[in-house]
């Protein structure tokens, strides 16, 4: 339970109206007294006016819509909603102690501040920082180094010689440092190239359910600070991604990718290998990107081929007339004929 009050001095903004206390945030539509919500979109403003929240967190040129009503104005209300969801729901901290059936072996170094859960396995020289939690069943190889703050959520494995930065967060089923698909054709066959490298996670960087990173052929598979990738996702060998860039579900990063920092890229889309794509790009749902993207700043769209932005969009709304404008053409050619004849 937090006052407003105690809510501004916290993460700042202007309390409006009488303070409350609330003890959750709720969406608009849902939200009951002694809950707090946000408008982000103006279109739904009709929606958080009749909501029976106790308060209402609003950006300044909508405060004035809300007449007797207690509000906390926000420069930016989804980033601020963002933030007192965190102050309502802290993270899980370490509760230090090694399950019984937990393994380590003898040269791991494992600080007694760290959660160890059931049945983890810790491999040789794995060294792990401060208050880390590693959930039931989770696997660290050998020659791994683990940040501070660390946690690895049930069944998520890190093979040997990987390093995680502080506060990474791993979560159910996540594989980190398998082989990346390195073959060569002999001929008769294909030869597996060994895969000597290794992944490199760095600081804040959290990666979703049965998403997948693998070692580097050479050097280092690596992720930058404070990017997030969300469920299902193959990051394949040799790529690089920069910092606080997010890629949502079910897309696959061929090998030697290099995606800049802040890039967002929507899910189901697919890259060719050894291309780059430029900082601060973004790429829509579905693309399959088979070129390099230079321009920083850029947005790119649809399925094959991938277009700027603009120009798909365009061209999309001329595909949904495509039948209508054969009819019309055909039409032309029969009127055509028939004044040539």
């Amino acid at each position: 339970m937090f006052t407003l009050s105690q809510i501004v001095a916290e993460l700042g903004g202007e309390l409006i109206g009488e303070d409350a206390a609330v003890r959750a945030v709720a969406p608009a539509a849902r939200a009951q007294a002694g809950e707090i919500t946000f408008l982000a979109n103006p279109k739904y403003r009709s929606e958080a006016e009749r909501s029976a929240a106790s308060a209402v967190i609003v950006s300044p040129d909508m405060a004035e819509h809300f007449p007797e009503r207690s509000l906390i104005v926000a420069a930016d209300p989804y980033l601020y909603f963002a933030k007192t969801a965190r102050l309502f729901h802290p993270a899980d901290a370490a509760r230090a102690g090694v399950h019984p059936s937990a393994v380590i072996e003898p040269s791991a170094r494992v600080p007694a501040s760290c959660e160890i859960g059931a049945h983890v396995y810790i491999g040789e020289n794995t060294v792990l920082g401060e208050r880390c939690r590693i959930l039931a069943n989770a696997v660290v190889e050998r020659d791994c180094t683990l940040g501070d703050d660390v946690v690895l959520h049930p069944n998520v494995t890190v093979y040997h010689g990987c390093t995680l930065g502080n506060r990474v967060e791993l979560h159910s089923g996540c594989v980190i440092g398998a082989d990346g698909f390195g073959l060569a054709f002999d001929g008769g066959g294909w030869l597996k190239i060994p895969q000597t490298g290794g992944v490199s996670l760095g600081d804040d960087v959290e990666i979703g359910a049965n998403t997948t990173v693998d070692r580097g052929a050479m050097s280092d598979t690596a992720i930058g600070r404070g990017s997030k990738l969300d469920n299902q996702i193959q990051i394949a060998h040799n790529c690089r991604i920069g910092e606080h860039t997010v890629i949502a579900s079910c897309t696959g990063v061929s090998g030697s990718v290099s995606i800049g920092s802040y890039c967002v890229i929507g899910g189901g889309v697919g890259t060719v290998g050894h291309i780059e794509i430029a900082d601060k790009t973004t790429i829509g749902g579905g693309t399959s990107v088979t070129h390099s993207i230079r321009e920083s700043g850029t947005h790119y769209a649809g399925i094959y081929p991938m277009q700027p932005y603009k120009e798909w969009t365009k061209n999309a709304v001329l595909l949904k007339r495509l039948n209508e404008m054969y009819r019309k053409i055909k039409e032309l050619e029969a009127q055509s004929d028939g004044v040539a004849e």
